[in-house]
């Protein structure tokens, strides 16, 4: 029953509800026995909500057997990136300065799974206020990739990642504000789709980048994100930037429904753009043969390929690395040690003499290495003497980038390529912040332009075959294939992404132990 148990999808474990095969509570039970066994070696979740996931566990039992199931995730053990607010729950960004926040009310996101009858099995670990590409800057310690222990998960939302990848959830959401739900999906050989900025509300999550960051979900495959996902899209009036779901509709591609077969003739007349600019120095030979060869069987099912060139994607990397520090410096000014939050003035051996004082030692004290590396960023590029020479100029540029992206997709339906330039690295080999920043080089021009992506798993190295790791998958690593789609295509990007997974050669997850 275990590795039936472990097989199951969002969309598996609907059916096997709806014939009364299994019940919501043998499944969260199941999730919650293998969290208590595994997450003391993987650190994917920073709080269990055991107690109360199972309560909820047994509302959707009592739901199905009256006939009044919510829908496809009515029971489903969902986790949550600890950055989401859920109401009167440690939601602490992974962060000191929040580690005793407790919200008091729910994420936009929150309510929507509530209302479909979604489980919270509990918070996931991330770094700190979302700020890595490894989720080796958090707080509580590093989440370890569930296929090598040595290794990063990737970051920021390297917990939602290890916990979907380790068998500790069915699905989960993260929040994409450079490529933190791609990067370590593709790591961890996960699915993780970042939506149209604003097709999902951000009212609820703690701010890092308002103009760059979005929630999304992360999932067995591509069938389940699209599942979560259009249970949290639409329109929120508590988000002035959010949009009706109506504008995200599929023009170019049928919608495949579960368990339909593929047809050449679903993809015959769709162009695929291949940026040059995604495949030069840098990328590991093992990610490039594995992406090249995903890209090409699109060409064998029909589809265009066109190499294409994105000329200003070199500048994407400085560009954000200046935006996004400006909007951090910003977001995170309100972590004072006055109204909420860790403060340097509750230490009973506290010898602060005014204001200032508590400011500035609550603000050091609370904030890690990275986080303040990034506010002093941001406080210097929005300066005066200073704005106009680098944020005002990071603005020319990002619109740019997105140039680029329009012109491409006013000649091919789609972008692919990879979604990092490696595979999962050593925890502790980047020491360096250029190195770490070099991580997301193809992801984040896509938050820059706001539009829709997704990485599926595409396969796995071949780096460990010949001494292989104990915990790693018997080919290596798992690599991540990136699908880019024009703004609002999030369901015609999903749909390519399920055409995908139902025509690739046997890949499936590892079975993690």
């Amino acid at each position: 029953m275990t590795k039936e148990l472990e097989k199951l999808t969002i969309k598996t474990a609907a059916e096997e509800f709806k014939n009364r095969r299994l019940k919501a509570t043998e499944l969260v039970n199941f999730y919650l026995q293998k969290i208590q066994r595994l997450n003391p070696k993987i650190n994917a979740y920073n709080t269990v909500l055991e107690k109360e996931a199972l309560e909820q566990a047994a509302e959707s039992d009592k739901r199905f057997e009256e006939g009044k199931s919510k829908g496809l995730l009515d029971g489903m053990p969902i986790a949550l990136k600890d950055n989401i607010s859920l109401e009167g729950v440690k939601t602490t960004a992974s962060s000191k300065i929040l580690a005793n926040y407790l919200p008091v009310y729910d994420a936009s996101v929150v309510s929507k799974l509530k209302a479909a009858g979604a489980i919270i099995l509990g918070k996931t670990n991330l770094d700190e206020f979302a700020m890595g590409s490894s989720t080796e800057t958090s707080f509580w310690g590093p989440t370890k990739n569930p296929f090598d222990r040595e290794r990063v998960s990737g970051g920021s939302s390297g917990g939602s990642a290890a916990a979907v990848a380790g068998g500790m959830a069915l699905g989960a959401l993260g929040s994409d504000t450079g490529g933190s739900i791609r990067q370590p999906a593709s790591f961890c050989g996960v699915v993780g789709f970042k939506p149209t900025y604003g097709a999902v509300s951000r009212y609820g999550l703690l701010a890092m980048a308002s103009s760059l960051d979005q929630i999304g979900p992360i999932a067995k495959t591509a069938e389940d994100a699209e599942i979560m996902f259009e249970t949290i899209s639409g329109q929120d009036p508590k988000d002035s930037t959010s949009i009706k779901s109506e504008i995200l509709n599929p023009k170019s591609l049928p919608r495949r429904q579960a368990g339909e077969t593929n047809s050449k003739f679903e993809i015959q007349n769709i162009k695929i753009g291949v940026s040059k600019e995604y495949f030069g120095q840098g990328l590991n030979p093992e990610v490039r043969r594995i992406v090249e060869k995903a890209i090409d069987g699109f060409g064998r099912l029909g589809a265009e390929i066109q190499e294409i060139s994105l000329p200003n994607q070199k500048y994407a990397l400085s560009c954000y690395y200046i935006i996004m520090p400006v909007e951090v410096a910003s977001n995170l000014a309100r972590y004072d040690g006055i109204k909420y939050g860790y403060s340097e003035i509750r230490n009973p051996k506290s010898e602060t003499r005014n204001l200032l004082e508590i400011y500035i030692k609550t603000r050091s004290e609370g904030f890690g290495k990275e986080t303040k590396r990034r506010i002093l960023l941001g406080t210097y590029a929005s300066s005066a003497g200073y704005v106009d020479q680098y944020y005002n100029q990071a603005q020319r540029v990002r619109a740019l980038v997105k140039k680029d992206f329009d012109e491409a997709f006013s000649e091919v339906d789609f972008l692919m390529g990879p979604v990092s330039p490696e595979v999962a690295f050593k925890i502790g080999a980047k020491s360096d912040p250029l190195t770490m920043y070099l991580s997301d080089i193809y992801t984040i021009a896509v938050n820059l332009a706001g539009l829709p992506a997704i990485s599926v798993p595409a396969g796995f190295s071949s780096l460990n075959q010949k001494n292989p790791t104990p915990g790693v998958g018997l080919n290596g690593l798992p690599v991540g294939l990136q699908i880019i789609g024009p703004q609002f295509g999030d369901l015609e990007v999903l749909n390519l992404a399920k055409i995908y997974e139902g025509e690739r050669d046997g890949l499936s997850s590892a079975s993690i132990s």
